[in-house]
């Protein structure tokens, strides 16, 4: 019931105060098939105070997603099928611009009238995003209500500069906006298309925002608090409780910065360019980096060779990153284990020639084929480094559009990764209108070897994913006949090894989605 009051009152309002919808009839925004919204009608000049808010728009969505998880073996404790489902939408006020300044007010909810029982939310994998797990074990409560973006914006000619909560869109840190709740961060950001053929993005966060959160925490911490003393439960609340992202390094923890006698509290700095001037060429220079931890530099680049009507275009992306004081807090790998702090794993390598290092690197390459056809095709290839693991948990995928498969990462020391993805426009054949589908095959190596032997629990602890092969099948239809109301499937299969423990980590996954723009 809530539910329903919230969204009605919210869709009248919108309704009321809505500016027009554009000439063809279609939504004022238009959802792209990574989830990004494009904004095809945006508040004009005001000439005063007053206009600044009367000349303003309201946006609305809509939204469901559902989620099944089906594991191929269930652990006990460790392991179980799961399902979520999460109904909601956002509602968004963008004043008008008065001497280049504005605002934006951009409100979440996400309601769970149905969900599993509290003791086993800790089991959700990609439905986690329906709700806020910390909330869930803190305060038994299931929704998620939350301002994920509040700004202020000075625009000029081409240039932006927004203060404030903020969606950032560049190399390493993505909105994300897949499940219910965009990925947002709290500070300062800078964007400029004034220079012709390039575009410049400059940032300095102070927060981070997660999907599946409801309050802003710390770009680069696991766990709120220390974990000494605490039952299992309050374990989880305090680990839910900061940058849990399910990329993040575990041994940049809480308790390691404090004992390595270092701050909580970190900052995120990234600045990259663009270049499109060169014809048929598309360049790009990335710097991400959190001040005395870890800091990343990236260059790739993209060239478009058109031949008889068909479209080649060969990509390359390489990532160097630095230790610049991580690797002594957290060690080299992302599961933490062999953070100096660690007792139960000291002195062991786990297979890294430097497990006190975070420095590493990868490198990608693909090669789209685009014929003058409903269809397209995409073959791609990564390896990383055999160094350190790759830090990486602001929903920016190091491997994004080159080899990553749905739920799989895949940028893990001595880490090769083999993937097709092909593409069908359904309308364009002439079929169905506004049905699109696609597909992803990856095929996953890791490096198996890396391991290390817990000797409080007398057991082996692999550092990696077993190696596996994973197939992703999609599809979006855009229902014409109800502008800006579409619905979206996803699938996920997975063949996996074995682990170490002798368990079958092999799953099938289940995704449905629907979104209403208007």
């Amino acid at each position: 019931m809530r539910f329903l009051a919230y969204f009605s009152t919210l869709s009248l309002l919108t309704a009321a105060t809505a500016t027009a919808l554009p000439a063809d009839g279609t939504p004022k925004r238009i959802l792209k098939a990574n989830r990004t919204l494009v904004y095809r009608t945006l508040p004009s000049e005001a000439n005063d105070l007053t206009e600044f808010f009367t000349k303003g728009a309201w946006y609305g969505r809509l939204r469901m997603n559902t989620f099944r998880y089906d594991w191929k073996e269930e652990i006990p404790g460790k392991t179980k099928d799961n399902w979520s489902a999460g109904i909601g939408g956002s509602v968004t006020l963008k004043t008008a611009y008065f001497h280049g300044f504005g605002a934006t007010l951009d409100a979440y909810t996400s309601q769970n009238p149905w969900h599993m029982d509290k003791e086993e939310i800790k089991f959700l994998k990609s439905g986690k995003d329906t709700m806020c797990r910390h909330d869930v074990y803190d305060k038994n409560r299931y929704a998620m209500n939350v301002v994920a973006q509040l700004y202020a914006e000075y625009r000029m000619k081409k240039t932006r500069l927004k203060y404030g909560r903020q969606k950032f869109e560049s190399l390493l840190t993505k909105s994300n906006d897949t499940k219910m709740v965009p990925n947002t961060f709290e500070g300062l950001s800078f964007t400029s298309r004034d220079l012709p053929g390039h575009l410049f993005k400059l940032a300095w966060f102070t927060k981070q925002k997660l999907r599946d959160h409801t309050a802003f925490h710390d770009v680069l911490t696991f766990g709120d608090r220390s974990f000494s003393g605490l039952s299992s439960e309050e374990k989880l609340i305090a680990a839910w409780g900061n940058n849990d992202d399910s990329a993040m390094h575990r041994g940049l923890s809480y308790d390691n910065y404090r004992k390595s006698g270092r701050e909580t509290h970190h900052d995120l700095l990234v600045a990259e360019v663009w270049s499109m001037k060169v014809p048929n060429l598309e360049a790009m220079l990335n710097y991400t980096a959190v001040p005395d931890v870890v800091s990343s530099a990236t260059a790739e680049a993209h060239y478009t060779l058109e031949t008889g009507g068909w479209k080649v275009v060969p990509g390359v992306r390489y990532l160097r990153q630095f230790d610049n004081g991580g690797g002594e807090v957290g060690g080299a790998a992302l599961l933490g284990l062999l953070s100096p702090h660690y007792a139960n794993t000291a002195g062991q390598s786990g297979g890294y020639d430097d497990p006190k290092s975070l420095d590493g690197w990868l490198v990608a390459a693909r090669l789209d084929i685009r014929p003058d056809a409903p269809w397209k095709l995409r073959l791609g290839y990564s390896h990383t480094g055999d160094e350190a693991d790759i830090v990486a948990p602001w929903r920016g995928f190091p491997t994004g559009g080159f080899t990553r498969v749905m739920g799989q990462y895949n940028w893990f020391a001595d880490t090769d990764t083999w993937m097709v993805r092909g593409d069908f426009d359904f309308e364009k054949a002439g079929i169905v209108s506004g049905l699109s589908a696609m597909f992803r095959y990856g095929i996953e190596d890791f490096d198996e070897s890396k391991k290390v032997y817990e000797t409080a629990k007398g057991r082996w602890i692999a550092l990696t994913p077993s190696d596996r092969k994973a197939l992703e099948l999609g599809a979006i239809w855009k229902i014409s006949k109800v502008p800006g109301l579409e619905a979206r499937i996803r699938m996920g299969f997975v063949d996996a090894h074995k682990r170490l423990d002798g368990s079958d980590p092999s799953y099938n996954e289940y995704r449905f989605e629907m979104n209403y723009l208007f």
